[in-house]
């Protein structure tokens, strides 16, 4: 992928550093809120025997709220910053998606196919198309990698990961 360019387009801002600070406080917020909710109703009192099981949890959440609370006021308050200030450009988003959008099928893929298809294929496609490698060395080293992958360990830790639930082609080879 080129990270070199000249498009006035991929300098544009997406979004800018007070935004993204309100959305991820705002995130937080709410993330401590549902922890410190679910503690209470664990219970969140010292009992006669110690902390009940949402003692320690509720009062974690009540940091996080907190602090939270705190980094969303100052970044609402703040109008200092630059209104250009980006947080992510155009051409930086774009080379981000390009390695979440596929992690993200990757691992719904794990969930069909299992780990060790999905993985040899995953390898294969970033080598292919950011690593502008050849298919048939980016074929190959997929499959080596996973081969000893399986190999340490289905065969040598004996602990077995996930071969899919959809189709498992390791079942070919009496697996």
């Amino acid at each position: 992928m080129n990270t070199d360019t000249n498009n006035p387009r991929d300098k544009q801002a997406v979004i800018g550093n007070r935004a993204m600070e309100i959305i991820v406080a705002t995130g937080l917020l709410l993330f401590g809120a549902t922890i410190a909710g679910a503690s209470l109703k664990l219970g969140a009192r010292w009992a006669d025997d110690g902390p009940q099981a949402g003692y320690f949890p509720f009062y974690i959440g009540a940091i996080i709220v907190i602090s939270s609370l705190v980094t969303l006021i100052q970044a609402i308050r703040r109008r200092t910053l630059k209104p250009d200030e980006a947080f992510v450009e155009r051409g930086q988003l774009r080379q981000i998606l390009a390695v979440l959008l596929p992690a993200l099928v990757y691992v719904l893929a794990i969930q069909g196919f299992g780990i060790y298809v999905s993985s040899a294929v995953y390898m294969a496609v970033f080598m292919v198309w950011l690593g502008k490698y050849p298919w048939w060395k980016s074929i190959l080293v997929g499959v080596a990698v996973c081969v000893c992958l399986y190999m340490m360990f289905e065969i040598w830790f004996q602990v077995p990961l996930h071969k899919g639930s959809l189709y498992d082609p390791l079942s070919l080879i009496g697996r």
